[in-house]
């Protein structure tokens, strides 16, 4: 087979967790051909048009770009077509249509937050930490019709730190996933590439499944009559973004770094316990969250002691 740099590649992604991906390839010299990205969307106060941190990266390094509204406009897919490419490439895009990842004779590869089959879907690095996972990995993968079932080509497992927020581990990943993508393009140009189906799942087996939805508001709220270690779980899981909710007197309080305090509560699950000063512990079914950096509605995100030290009690 042709030299890895010698094959045409098509790009496609949003995030900035994708720009560590797209940029792996580049420095090693791959033909990046195309990138595809979402559109520019008008955010933030004076809803200015933001382009994607995959478009600011393409810019910067002169790559052709398309941002099409529809994947299955006439347009767009005359566009992709003509760019004649070998093998694309999905990091954190929106779900394509066969037209699109069955255009390249090599296909389509994703790179996905997980150790598939398990937390196939979209937030698989919150959901792992949600369920207290001790590790998770990354896979790449050929797509085929249902959302993250293709055959798998290459994986690597990651330790979950006890503390580790889902921000920690998303950064960690997006490094060690750009690193994995890399090693398949080169073993997929190489021919030396072995795609694994996925384990067909029989009823029994496909209880042992977790998924990982995308996540909602309502997954968000923290529910206090919760054993401790689930609410601290959730809580990383969702730091720093979109961060676990609760109400403190009234008032929306997101909350992003806390530790368990293993005491009996003397108060009933959801109420709060504090000095004024140096702490706010809330009450689980089994013990206490200490709150160690909160962010109140309308404010900015503080320290504790910031915090207690600004902040005037009913």
């Amino acid at each position: 087979m042709e030299n890895f740099e010698a094959l045409r590649i098509v790009f496609m992604g949003t995030p900035e967790f994708a720009v560590a991906a797209l940029d792996k390839l580049v420095q090693a010299g791959c033909s990046i051909v195309g990138v595809v990205t979402a559109p520019d969307k008008a955010a933030g106060r004076g809803m200015q048009l933001q382009q994607s941190a995959v478009k600011q990266y393409a810019i910067e390094h002169g790559l052709f770009i398309l941002q099409p509204e529809k994947l299955k406009s006439p347009d767009f897919l005359e566009q992709l077509k003509n760019l004649h490419a070998d093998l694309q490439i999905v990091v954190a895009f929106r779900m394509l249509p066969e037209l699109v990842w069955n255009m390249p004779p090599m296909g389509t590869v994703n790179l996905h937050g997980s150790l598939l089959p398990q937390y196939r879907g979209a937030a698989p690095i919150n959901w792992a930490i949600i369920h207290g996972e001790k590790f998770t990995g990354v896979t790449t993968f050929k797509l085929q019709h249902e959302i993250d079932t293709g055959n798998i080509l290459l994986t690597a497992t990651i330790p979950i730190g006890e503390q580790e927020t889902a921000g920690e581990l998303h950064d960690k990943m997006k490094e060690i996933g750009a690193e994995l993508l890399l090693e398949t393009v080169k073993g997929l140009s190489a021919g030396d590439l072995m795609e694994t189906p996925q384990i067909k799942m029989d009823e029994a087996r496909a209880a042992e499944l977790k998924i990982a939805p995308k996540i909602f508001t309502a997954s968000c709220q923290i529910n206090w009559n919760n054993p401790v270690s689930e609410i601290y779980n959730l809580i990383r899981g969702l730091s720093p973004y979109p961060a676990a909710f609760s109400y403190l007197e009234g008032k929306k309080v997101k909350i992003f770094k806390t530790e368990i305090i293993n005491s009996v509560p003397s108060v009933a699950a959801g109420e709060f316990e504090t000095d004024k000063k140096t702490f706010l512990y809330f009450a689980g079914s089994d013990g206490y969250i200490s709150l160690l950096e909160l962010q109140l509605e309308g404010k900015k995100k503080m320290e504790i002691a910031d915090f207690l030290r600004g902040y005037r009690w009913i």
